[in-house]
């Protein structure tokens, strides 16, 4: 089931993965809610690149589906 989720008047695109019971979330979706950037494919990109811990351990937080 997918789904939009508003946030301060915002969408999030969401997915509920009924196998984990648990909500999937678009992560540049959540990045543009809570940052306001204007480009949070970069934001996230140039994150990455400060914080090298962040990178390495990046797909733990954002699994390929």
């Amino acid at each position: 089931m997918s789904n939009i989720k508003l946030f301060e008047s915002k969408q999030i695109r969401s997915v509920w993965n009924q196998a984990d019971q648990k909500w999937y979330f678009v992560i540049e979706d959540v990045v543009l809610v809570l940052t306001d950037s204007n480009d949070p494919k970069q934001y996230v990109k140039r994150m990455r690149q400060r914080d090298k811990e962040l990178a390495k351990g990046w797909v733990q937080f954002v699994p390929t589906l």
